[in-house]
């Protein structure tokens, strides 16, 4: 009987911190789409730069110390206006706005947005699609694959609903 209390003590645990992760990423959602749809960015777009940067957790920190949901740089968040880069809606916000600021910069190319994303503006422009670094190029076709599979995914989903 104690090891059954203690059972559900940790079943109940377990079960609110999968709440808790449910919930943040369908918080982190929330963000992605208004402020994607805001700074008119295809939210699938944002969603695959999310994927690739965190994989939606809600405030990790790379060992070049990006943090949050977008895996802002310290720079770089405070350029945009982020004071917590772990605030899910500064992060996004501030993520977003740097998307849509090297969209406007690359002219909608997308594959260089990512580039710049993850490499850095300065390096990109320098170089545009001359870029050999691996890992900015692995980079670029890991967004670009979880881009167009959310675009199947949304297909598939539109088409399985029709009737005959």
């Amino acid at each position: 009987m104690k090891n059954a209390g203690l059972l559900l003590v940790l079943l109940a645990t377990c079960s609110s911190w999968a709440g808790t992760s449910a919930s943040s990423r369908q918080e982190a959602e929330y963000y992605v789409a208004a402020y994607a749809q805001h700074y008119h960015l295809p939210v699938e777009f944002v969603r695959a730069v999310v994927g690739q940067e965190s994989g939606w957790r809600r405030c990790p920190v790379s060992r070049k110390g990006a943090v949050g949901l977008m895996q802002l740089m310290p720079d770089t968040a405070r350029r945009l206006g982020v004071q917590n880069r772990c605030d899910l809606n500064q992060n996004v916000s501030g993520g977003v706005l740097y998307l849509a600021w090297l969209m406007h910069r690359f002219h909608g190319d997308l594959r260089l947005v990512a580039a710049a994303y993850y490499a850095g503006e300065r390096a990109i422009e320098q170089r545009r699609l001359h870029y050999s670094n691996p890992e900015v190029v692995a980079y670029v076709i890991s967004v670009r694959d979880r881009f167009e599979r959310q675009g199947r995914f949304r297909n598939i989903s539109a088409t399985s609903g029709r009737t005959r």
